[in-house]
């Protein structure tokens, strides 16, 4: 196994582990994923534990077969598009969640990293047979 495949490996673990962490959270402090669910969707808590439910899904997807894996890559690919509003709702509304800055400075990087996030669930996407013959 190369250098790239093994780290690409052992960050797919970590992402998987953020997920099911995130999606747990969505539960235990369910309040401020709540808070930042833009005003225009309905049902925030529900949509809040749905989206909960979808990511500890998804970050065990990670971890499973290549097949589901692929799935789940699209998934969390899909999902970081669809969270993105929540993000500028609380950016755009100056939303304050207790632990996280809420100045301009830390909007102008979380924003953006989204998009780092979006990339990085499409690295697992694809034939992983072809990508180990290339690699």
């Amino acid at each position: 196994m190369n250098l790239l495949r093994s780290n690409k490996d052992i960050l797919r673990g970590v992402l998987a582990v953020c997920m099911v962490v995130a999606g747990t959270l969505h539960f235990a402090a369910a309040d401020p994923f709540i808070r930042i669910v833009p005003g225009f969707l309905p049902f925030p808590a529900a949509l809040v534990y749905i989206s909960g439910v979808i990511e500890i899904l998804l970050g065990l997807g990670l971890i499973a077969s290549p097949p589901i894996r692929n799935y789940a890559a699209w998934g969390l690919v899909a999902l970081f598009i669809a969270v993105y509003p929540a993000n500028l709702n609380m950016a755009i509304n100056h939303i304050h969640i207790d632990g996280i800055p809420d100045t301009w400075w830390f909007q102008a990087i979380r924003l953006p990293f989204q998009f780092v996030l979006i990339a990085w669930a499409y690295w697992y996407t694809g034939d992983e047979r072809q990508q180990e013959q290339e690699g």
